[in-house]
């Protein structure tokens, strides 16, 4: 869960205890929302719709799986990066992003003129040589728009965390 800094100030002490009890994570349970609603002394619908209030309000950015790809046996990590047309990149995003080999796609600023790539993909495959036929389906996939691509392998793993608040 990602938390907004300038948002966090306004919670009150149920919401700072949820986004406490949830900021490294949900618990990895078979009812996650009950097990953080007995820590905290209040009811899984509360937990949940709490949760839902501070999502739409802006407080917390996201909810969502953050799978770690190398425990999974994906080793062979790529960062693909695209020159489409602007017009183009948020339907070519999208049908990127569906992929079952894509974690995410997104537009990116291009920074010309070293920098032309304005779609990112980032692919999964059990090693590089697999990445790199994964990044031939997208490039078949665009087509003629395909202008240019690049394949950014991982050279290590960073944690990756959104912000924390502290107790």
């Amino acid at each position: 869960m990602t938390t907004e800094p300038e948002q966090v100030s306004g919670l009150d002490e149920l919401d700072r205890k949820i986004v406490l009890a949830t900021q490294a994570g949900l618990p990895l349970a078979p009812q996650p929302y009950e097990q953080i609603a007995e820590q905290l002394g209040t009811t899984a619908d509360e937990v949940m719709r709490r949760m839902q209030q501070m999502l739409e309000s802006g407080v917390i950015r996201r909810i969502g799986a953050v799978p770690n790809h190398y425990t999974l046996g994906f080793r062979g990590n790529g960062m693909t990066v695209w020159d489409v047309p602007d017009e183009k990149v948020g339907e070519y995003g999208r049908l990127i992003g569906a992929l079952d080999f894509v974690s995410h796609a997104y537009h990116r600023p291009r920074h010309l003129p070293e920098w032309r790539y304005n779609l990112f993909a980032m692919a999964h495959g059990r090693d590089r040589d697999e990445v790199l036929q994964k990044a031939a389906i997208i490039a078949e996939l665009l087509g003629a728009d395909n202008r240019a691509h690049e394949v950014l392998f991982s050279s290590r793993i960073l944690k990756k965390t959104g912000m924390r608040i502290g107790v």
